[in-house]
């Protein structure tokens, strides 16, 4: 310690001077002590311990700040006979008052607290800086380690960031990693961390089924997408629950009859053959083989707008609707930063514009089916079973039916779109990959779909074709099994649950149920490729049918299943009789990629030509759709 003792003439000042440069050396020793201490769950998981340590650090960081604050006793002699002020500075650690000499020198005390930042050099802030930064990655982990208990999971997280940049650079290890783990015990799910968020992966199957089943408002709210209620609204289809989540699915059963799907079963198929034409087109122009990603999406694209709103959709406003629908697409991957010019807020005002637009389209529907026509497009069944609803509620007296506004059902419109996009996507790259590694099961696709149909007919395939394609039909779920598009569905738990009679996932944890998982649980060889698992004979899909979760289950499962395999089953049965096609192969073209949902790491590379003698002259699109 430095005492220094300074005397200025003027107004007999005396300056009395104590410092200590004091870098708080005890809090790291702790720091230094406690990270030589084994991280196990018998060190922190004791409360009182964890306390201790806590309460410690907190009070030995709180005691060197106070070390460091400058007291200044100033005293001041107003005595008529003193000419003189005399001042009189410590600079300590506690001043004690009840010693001090005011009353001897029959003076007036003031106590000043001078800035605290002012007496700090920049090697004393960064000291506490540093101490409070490591308190807060103390009290994280602490934090992490109580949440995990005692489930798999990595005993140490990477402050703040947690295992989010594994993640974000493969995610297909890390979600592997989190697999092995869950398969490490019984259990059957394993933890971890990422940006500030505690995670659980469910592998088990029947603990699936049990977050599926518990979507409610004291439970789990299903996520979908990160930032989804800022890009989509409160009120998404995917984000309601309870009586109101019912009703809705209830009125959205008649789109998917089998009478409204054999609507969709023509318009898909010209749709498909058009977009099959141009990629031979493209193939047959270049000699490096061509990726199938985004051609694909494109398709799907365009099938998605002709079959949900048919012909309210003219070519401008299309034009529009896809370049809008792109927008959409980029900022979905963007972090939500909501300024003007970000692709975020381009995406948000896009999603404005597509639900506007669908509104308008819903109104031009409704004005049709008042007038008795023919539904064409789903749309068209949505508002004749809608306008009944109304003309019944008007007679009894009743409200307007719920849901039935241009606006409502524009954004559940657009709920629809968004999930027939890239789930859609996925499940069609899977299917040309796995039929060109598997020759035996295109030559039984293609010897079944020319039993049933010919290209020459130049007649569309029907319902009943289709239902007699059924092992078509079983490579189809087979695809969606062996590569479900969706291969996790997060959850947030709002509040504590019950997950087992030994572990509660804490308030605020994302749960991450895999479909992936549970499709390779319970059925025979889950490890191989084979459509003949749902065979009638096996009957697979119904003896493992609780391990089949692509489509999820409970409350909020896919409502489009059967709209979802009719058009894989279609793309099928055309792509493998009109065209010859051979994957450009290369090491770990088929690894799993996440773009969100899965698809070939190489997005599918693949060489065409017609297979065909001649393309099928279908009717004209417009012709269909009036």
């Amino acid at each position: 310690m430095k005492m220094e003792m300074k005397f200025e003439s003027i107004g007999e000042k005396c300056v009395l001077r104590c410092r200590k440069r004091c870098f708080p050396r005890h809090s790291l020793a702790l720091l230094s002590w406690i990270s030589t201490l084994p991280l196990t769950h018998h060190l922190f998981f004791s409360p009182i311990l964890l306390f201790f340590f806590i309460s410690l650090f907190s009070l030995l960081l709180f005691s060197s700040l106070l070390f460091h604050l400058k007291l200044t006793l100033t005293i001041f002699d107003f005595s008529p006979s003193s000419p003189f002020s005399h001042i009189l500075t410590f600079n300590t650690y506690f001043i004690p008052l009840n010693k001090s000499p005011h009353s001897a020198l029959h003076a007036h005390t003031t106590i000043n607290m001078t800035p605290l930042l002012s007496s700090f050099s920049l090697t004393t802030i960064a000291s506490y800086l540093v101490c409070f930064i490591l308190l807060l990655i103390l009290l994280e982990q602490i934090s992490y380690l109580l949440k995990k208990a005692s489930i798999p999971g990595p005993s140490f997280v990477f402050p703040f960031l947690g295992n989010a940049v594994p993640l974000v650079r493969n995610p297909t290890s890390f979600w592997d990693l989190q697999s092995s783990l869950a398969k490490s015990t019984p259990l059957g799910f394993s933890a971890n961390y990422i940006i500030g968020n505690f995670i659980v992966f469910i592998r088990d199957t029947e603990l699936s089924h049990k977050v599926f089943a518990n979507v409610r408002p004291n439970a789990f709210h299903l996520v979908g997408h990160p930032f989804g209620k800022k890009l989509f609204g409160e009120h998404n289809l995917i984000y309601m629950m309870g009586q109101e989540h019912k009703n809705l699915r209830r009125r959205i059963a008649p789109n998917f009859t089998p009478k409204a799907l054999s609507t969709y079963t023509a318009l898909q198929q010209i749709i498909i053959l058009d977009h099959l034409k141009s990629w031979v087109a493209k193939s047959q122009a270049q000699t490096n083989s061509i990726p199938l990603r985004i051609l694909a999406r494109d398709m799907n694209l365009d099938t998605s707008q002709t079959v949900f709103v048919g012909p309210y959709l003219g070519l401008k406003a299309r034009e529009r609707f896809e370049r809008d629908y792109f927008l959409f697409n980029v900022g979905l991957m963007k972090l939500p930063i909501d300024f003007p010019g970000t692709a975020f807020r381009n995406a948000r005002l896009a999603v404005d514009r597509l639900i506007e637009t669908l509104a308008t389209c819903t109104e031009m529907s409704k004005t049709r089916m008042q007038k008795g026509e023919e539904p064409s497009c789903l749309i068209d069944y949505w508002m004749q079973e809608t306008l009944r609803e109304i003309e019944e509620a008007k007679l009894t007296g009743e409200p307007a039916a719920p849901f039935s506004t241009d606006a409502e059902i524009g954004g559940y419109l657009f709920d629809f779109l968004f999930a027939a996009q890239d789930a859609s996507t996925s499940s069609l790259l899977w299917a040309v990959g796995l039929l060109d590694s598997h020759p035996e099961v295109l030559a039984k696709v293609r010897a079944e779909v020319a039993a049933a149909w010919s290209p020459e007919s130049n007649e569309l395939i029907t319902a009943d074709m289709l239902r007699e394609m059924k092992y078509t039909q079983a490579v189809a779920r087979e695809v969606v099994r062996f590569r479900p598009p969706a291969t996790l569905v997060p959850h947030i738990a709002a509040e504590k649950f019950a997950l087992t009679e030994s572990y509660t996932i804490p308030k605020g944890s994302i749960v991450f149920p895999s479909a992936l998982e549970s499709s390779f649980q319970g059925f025979t060889e889950p490890e191989r490729f084979d459509p003949e698992r749902f065979s009638e004979e096996r009957q697979e899909d119904q003896i493992f049918k609780r391990n089949f979760l692509a489509f999820g289950a409970g409350p909020h499962q896919c409502v489009g299943q059967r709209y979802a395999l009719n058009h894989l089953v279609l793309f099928i049965a055309l792509f493998a009789t009109l065209l010859d096609f051979k994957r450009d192969r290369t090491d770990g073209c088929d690894d799993i990629a996440y773009v969100p949902t899965i698809c070939p790491k190489d997005d599918c590379r693949v060489f065409l030509s017609q297979r065909c003698t001649r393309y099928p002259s279908f009717p004209a699109l417009q012709d269909l759709v009036k």
